[in-house]
């Protein structure tokens, strides 16, 4: 710079894109560059720039820097969406160090910035996700994602503590760091929301690969996401997802190096590939959830109930009630009652006609029914239509009477239509009930107050979730006590995920100290 006259805008920048300090970052070691400069000039009286002037330069210099460079900073990019799990993973891995560098406010301004998106943009994003995936109903795809407000953040974190004569030991809740998940076209945005506010309590960053088809709706969340995290934290990349992710890049995620732990929630495919990794995995597998209904039970409450359930987004929900057995004593009065409740009951002519429709013959001997995928999610009124019915558009769900080798009983179907078997006492009941959940260890639901019938059937069933007098989302804390999750890992054990989840322990000791007892 000529010491003799002053710095033009023009000069300043050239000497901070070609000079010592070419390689700035930051806007504020950009103005402290600027005000160097400055003070070399003997004139130094006459600059006449502000500090407002100084930012504007430093912003030029700035976005001239990185059309020379080239931008490296890929959340500006693609703000977290990657063409391949390398990319995806090394910008996870970068989120993960700035995370551990974060405090803990920061982590709880990241969740409370997703949970707001939830709840704020949950109208645009619920018509989003329904318009991609067609399947459900569109109130429901926007409940689900208002009620990512009740998924536990930071404050399920804890710290244990052992003092004794020999010291202090304190074991502290450490996270994974990248976590791979896999999340599914039943609940695409609301799962991964769910995870992240989640995963990120617990200090660990996510690389997610989604149903194909809802990778949009999954993918445009984290761009949000992403995007309002970093303008209020300058933290990056906290969630990355594979933008056309395939069955390929599910298992790319399995394998690689970079991924401490697996997250899937998924159908049974992706659950029996997930436990076959070397890696450790929490696994949300399938789901068949029975309902037994006795003698002592309030049948209006049952009906009511039973519909909620089932209905609530046209029965996608894994913990959603698929089949129902009822004792004989009060099977037509329940089936009255559903009708009450915005149910259509379905002869058996027609019954049999609709589920020739929903499902076709074994491809094997003593194999699954091969379901119509077509009928997944669709409204009963839509499902009617099938068979030739033409019913009220606002019914919520089709029911009638079967016996147990009907296939709806023993498959997971997804649409609202429900099975009713009559059972001979509330023994009989909760066999079947424990013969058509498979061991799944999922979730049951009973309808009862005798206590010693509620008592029998949740230690025949060992289920997960195991919902009394109510609709199956009472399970997770929607109408019932508790907290939500979209992850409930039943193969592997963890139950409904929280924060918790998704920590390792770190035990550390000081020994003959710090007991000051």
């Amino acid at each position: 710079m000529d010491r003799g006259r002053l710095p033009t805008r023009q000069h300043l920048g050239s000497e901070i894109l070609n000079g010592k300090k070419s390689n700035i970052s930051r806007t504020d070691d950009a103005i402290h560059s600027v005000r160097w400069e400055i003070s070399r000039c003997r004139e130094i009286t006459q600059v006449q720039s502000t500090e407002q002037t100084i930012r504007q330069v430093v912003q030029e210099v700035l976005t001239q820097l990185a059309g020379r460079q080239g931008n490296t900073n890929t959340t500006s990019n693609r703000w977290g969406v990657f063409d391949s799990v390398d990319e995806a993973v090394a910008a996870a891995q970068k989120g993960f160090e700035q995370l551990t560098r974060a405090s803990l406010e920061q982590r709880k301004t990241a969740i409370n910035i997703v949970k707001r998106m939830c709840d704020e943009q949950a109208e645009e994003l619920g018509q989003l996700e329904f318009e991609e995936t067609k399947i459900g109903r569109l109130e429901h795809k926007i409940a689900k994602l208002k009620a990512i407000q009740t998924v536990p953040g930071v404050e399920f974190l804890r710290t244990d503590a052992i003092s004794g004569s020999h010291g202090l030991m304190i074991t502290e809740y450490a996270p994974f760091g990248v976590i791979g998940a896999i999340t599914p076209v039943t609940h695409s945005l609301p799962t991964l929301a769910g995870n992240f506010v989640n995963m990120v309590a617990a200090g660990n960053t996510i690389v997610c690969n989604p149903h194909p088809s809802g990778a949009k709706i999954a993918s445009e969340g984290v761009r949000r996401f992403n995007k309002a995290i970093h303008a209020a934290t300058g933290l990056e990349n906290l969630v990355t997802i594979i933008g056309s992710p395939t069955i390929e890049s599910a298992q790319q995620v399995f394998d690689h190096r970079g991924v401490k732990l697996l997250v899937v929630t998924g159908g049974p495919a992706v659950a029996r590939a997930a436990l076959k990794s070397p890696k450790r995995a929490i696994v949300a597998g399938p789901g068949n959830p029975p309902v037994v209904v006795d003698a002592t039970a309030d049948i209006d409450n049952a009906a009511k109930s039973i519909v909620a359930g089932a209905a609530f987004d046209n029965n996608l929900l894994c913990i959603g009630e698929k089949e129902v057995f009822a004792v004989k004593e009060i099977f037509d009065q329940l089936m009255t009652a559903v009708a009450s409740h915005g149910g259509y009951r379905l002869n058996a002519a027609q019954v049999a006609a609709f589920t020739a429709k929903a499902f076709g013959p074994p491809k094997e001997p003593g194999g699954h029914h091969v379901l119509n995928r077509d009928f997944i999610g669709k409204d009963a009124a839509w499902l009617a239509a099938q068979i030739g019915l033409s019913i009220p558009a606002e019914t919520l769900i089709l029911y009638g009477e079967t016996d147990e080798n009907n296939p709806f009983v023993p498959e997971e179907q997804m649409m609202p239509f429900v099975p009713f078997v009559r059972a001979n006492c509330s023994d009989h009941a909760i066999a079947l009930a424990k013969k058509y959940e498979h061991g799944f260890g999922h979730t049951a639901i009973i309808h009862s107050r005798d206590v010693h019938t509620i008592t029998k059937m949740g230690r025949v069933m060992n289920t997960t979730l195991f919902v009394k007098n109510g609709p199956c989302m009472a399970g997770l804390g929607l109408g019932g006590e508790g907290y939500l999750s979209f992850s409930i890992a039943t193969p592997t054990g963890e139950g409904v995920t929280s924060p918790m989840t998704f920590t390792r322990q770190r035990r550390c000791v000081m020994v003959d100290d710090l007991r000051i007892i």
